[in-house]
């Protein structure tokens, strides 16, 4: 073929694949939302701050609320939700067999998660940075890993949290009798009744949990951190349209705390962008300008439906695990970057 021959034929292939890429993706996850008209998310249901049931029957917590920030961007209502309580053990099998449309529930990013040679999982962005921890009864006198030799641990099993304490005690030479369970609801019982001497997860549901028992204050998280722990949203890798709009919906909770966006604000800010052509970035983001929720099968204005239902990433962490809060959780590596967090939004552009 000639040199000209070649030109034309990329130059027909650069144009199909801009018309490609101008119709709105074709995803069968939300396409089964839509009809249903209803987003079924899983969470955990029994951790405080992150999912329980409130006054009332309705679910509370930060997982919680991401549910309904999803449902606002895919359905333009935060009340549609069907939330559906599955543990560490059921999750990944209810996403795959597709009784849930989304894992709003604490699940560490990994590799042999995330290749398709393994679950065939697709991960969100880092939704929480957390770290596994131990917890003990204060009037044990266990300051340290290396006070639970011989020791019975209480740990679901199954999960990166038994692997996890099984390499670190491993690494240190300290012999153990790890006490499995099938799940939380199992495990935390069975550790107030002191069947084992200390529990393990993440650190953060450990001082969710602990905010529910008789007195808190008679347990206290050992210094040492087994792992980190980066937990994020989950979807299936064969819906590609679908990660995407979960990956963004992620990101906007970050950029609206950023941009200083507040669930009580939102819209007067979007009112001053449209009067002010000169706001170019957050006009972008507001969907007044560019066609940015459309390339994600989602409404133009999808993030100013999130912030409105919920609140941006801050409001949420303050809200539900904040100091304030019965876990009493700092921000830490939570925090925005421009706050010396890991927390970032690529741009919306």
């Amino acid at each position: 073929m000639t040199k000209t021959g070649l030109l034309a034929l990329a130059a027909l292939f650069g144009l199909v694949g801009c018309a490609a890429g101008n119709e709105a993706p074709v995803s069968p996850t939300m396409a089964r939302i839509r009809e249903r008209g209803r987003l079924v998310c899983a969470v955990d249901g029994a951790v405080p701050g992150f999912s329980t049931v409130g006054p009332g029957g309705a679910f509370v917590g930060i997982d919680a609320d991401f549910c309904r920030a999803v449902a606002a961007a895919v359905l333009g209502d935060p009340r549609k939700v069907e939330f559906r309580p599955v543990t560490a053990g059921e999750r990944f099998v209810a996403l795959s067999s597709g009784e849930v449309d989304l894992l709003s529930i604490s699940s560490t990013h990994t590799l042999s998660r995330d290749a398709p040679g393994g679950n065939a999982l697709s991960f969100g962005p880092v939704f929480f940075y957390d770290g596994q921890g131990v917890m003990v009864p204060k009037a044990s006198g266990i300051r340290r890993l290396g006070d639970l030799a011989g020791k019975p641990i209480c740990v679901e099993s199954g999960t990166n949290t038994e692997l996890n304490l099984a390499d670190r005690m491993r690494e240190l030479g300290i012999a153990y009798q790890p006490l499995r369970f099938q799940s939380g609801e199992q495990a935390y019982p069975a550790y107030e009744q002191g069947r084992c001497a200390a529990i393990t997860s993440d650190s953060s549901l450990l001082a969710g949990k602990r905010s529910g028992f008789r007195t808190p204050s008679d347990h206290v998280l050992l210094p040492d951190q087994l792992s980190k722990e980066p937990s994020a949203k989950v979807t299936v890798q064969a819906d590609p349209a679908w990660a995407d709009a979960v990956r963004w919906i992620t990101h906007t909770l970050v950029q609206a705390e950023e941009s200083g966006l507040t669930q009580a604000n939102v819209e007067a800010r979007r009112r001053a962008a449209r009067a002010d052509t000169n706001q170019a970035e957050q006009r972008r983001f507001l969907g007044i300008e560019g066609d940015f929720g459309r390339q994600l099968g989602l409404p133009a204005d999808f993030t100013v439906q999130v912030v409105k239902a919920v609140g941006n990433y801050g409001e949420l962490f303050e809200r539900h695990l904040g100091p304030a809060t019965p876990l009493g959780l700092e921000r830490g590596l939570n925090q925005l970057w421009t706050r010396g967090g890991l927390h970032v939004a690529p741009p919306f552009r």
